[in-house]
Order: structure tokens, then sequence, then C-alpha cells
């Protein structure tokens, strides 16, 4: 018997599920005989309509429960609606359905994008962000080399100096592993925090952007700037349930290889999590606290 597959009849098969699934509106009707396998560009055979493709990354998946007649649907959408975690997709046979697997794959797509995604050389312009970079050369030397991503070399150092030293707070946006956290959160969250020190008279520096930098880069620009609280706002490690969750790091007197006990952080700022004016706006709170106490991290009682 012969272990050749029958390219024919597969082609059958993918053409009934992709019109069945609704993806593809082919100009062949499902049961008609496809072309053999030597016909010249039998990829022509499909006419994709881009109306007819979904954006799967506009579906809630909190709101999808693909189990077919469930025993109880509310308290199945109740569950669903409770977790980001992929349950109630069902299956065709032991593997996902095709929109699932889908979707999984779209949403670690941007995550990928998040990590090696550069920031804009117009999206700093249009904020006017003037932009440092640590001893990293390149978006892999910084996924590789965090070491390098915690430096700065003296000219850049010098220059950060100058903007920056004088302020009690030094508050800078750094891009982290997402890009995509810092470009939906980080003005936002910038603008609360600047709004709720001015209520103390309490100034903080011109904003600016450090590229490839690591958390530990803020202990440098502390030494440096001989600022009393230092804070980065800085794209964290993206997921498949979002790939725009950023963080907070913020520190009293921070110096170079101190513990990370003494950092105080406020994560999980994104539109699914904390918004980020809302985060700001806690976040003005703690630096007022910090300054009050003298201390941050497991020192600082919130």
């Amino acid at each position: 018997m012969s272990n050749m597959v029958d390219k024919n009849l597969l082609k059958k098969i993918i053409l009934e599920t992709l019109f069945e699934e609704g993806y593809f509106k082919p100009s062949l009707a499902p049961n008609t005989t496809v072309p053999p396998v030597q016909s010249p560009a039998p990829i022509k055979s499909l006419e994709v309509e881009s109306q007819s493709l979904a954006d799967l990354g506009l579906i809630d998946l909190k709101t999808v429960v693909k189990v077919p007649h469930p025993a109880n649907l509310e308290a199945l959408q109740s569950f669903r609606r409770s977790t980001a975690a992929r349950v109630a997709v069902y299956r065709a046979g032991p593997r996902y359905l095709t929109d699932t697997w889908l979707r999984f794959r779209a949403d670690h797509a941007l995550a990928t994008d998040a990590v090696f995604t550069e920031i804009s050389q117009k999206w700093l312009e249009d904020n006017n962000l003037p932009s440092f970079k640590t001893l990293c050369s390149s978006k892999d030397e910084f996924l590789t080399r965090p070491d390098l991503g915690r430096q700065l070399d003296i000219e850049e150092q010098e220059k950060i100096k100058k903007i920056a030293s004088g302020f009690k707070v030094v508050i800078y946006i750094a891009d982290g592993l997402s890009t995509t956290a810092v470009a939906a959160n980080a003005l936002d969250a910038l603008k609360a925090i600047v709004a709720g020190l001015s209520l103390k008279n309490i100034k903080v520096n011109p904003p600016f952007f450090v590229q490839y930098g690591r958390v530990g880069t803020q202990d440098v620009i502390s030494e440096i700037t001989s600022c009393e609280v230092i804070g980065v706002l800085i794209g964290e490690r993206p997921g498949l349930v979002t790939s725009e969750s950023m963080s907070a790091y913020l520190a009293y007197r921070a110096t170079v290889n101190m513990a990370e006990a003494r950092r105080t952080v406020v994560s999980n700022i994104h539109k699914g999590g904390t918004p980020a004016v809302e985060a700001g706006s806690y976040i003005s709170e703690i630096i007022l606290k910090m300054l009050e106490n003298k201390a941050s991290g497991l020192d600082l009682k919130l």
C-alpha cells in the first residue's frame, strides 16, 4: 500500500475546511473537482476578499464560548468572563479549532512584535522626548546582554545630567521589553504623575527616553543627578493576554548594585489592568510617601 499522500484529496479537504470556517470565499465550491497538482498557479483558484477576513485581534476572548450546547451556559459565560485564560475554546478532535489556533498565533505575533519593534523617531519627536542609549548597540544585544542595558557611557551620563539635575524627583521612560506598552501608556501615566506632584509644589525633570534600558539604568541616573526619588516607566515582558503591560519602578536614593528589595513597583499598567492615568495618580502618591519617609521598597509601608 502506498504511503504517498493524495495531494488532490488533501487540497479538497483544505478547501472544504476553509469554506466551512468562513475565512475564504472560494471561486470553486467545495464539492467541485480540484485541478491536478501540476496545473499552473493553483493558488489562484482562491479569490480572497479582505472584507470576509475577520480581525481576530478585535474579538474579546472573554465573550467567546465555543463549547456546543453547554449544560449551563450562564455559568460557563461567567467563568469565561472571570479569566483571560483560553478556556471554553473547545476542540476539533484532539486539536484546537482553527480560529482558536489562529488567535493564539496572532497574540504570539503581537508579543514578539512588542519585544523586537523599536520606538520610532517620529514618536519621540512628536512628544518632545530627548533620547539616550545604554551600552547596548542593538536590540539583539539588549536581549542577550542585560548587564549592558543597565549602563550608560560617560557622554550619555553628562547629557542626562544637564537636563535632569537639580530635581527632587526624576522620572523617565525606557523601552524595556515592550515598546508597545510604552507607546500605549507611558505619556498618560507621566502626565498624571506630574499633575499629582505639582499639587504639592514638587517639580519633575523634563521627560526623556532611554533606549535599550533595563530597570537598573535608574540607579546610574539616580547617582549622576543626585535626586531623592528616581522612577522609570518601562515596558514589561509581553504575554499572550496583552503586549501592552507597563510597570513603574521607583526608588529612594537609588545606588548602583543596591538590593532589589529597595525598589517599589507598580505593575500591570494597561487598559485591561490598571489604566495609565489611574496608575499615574497612584504613583504620585507613592512618591510623596517616599519623600516623607525617606524610604522605598520593603522599608516603605504603603
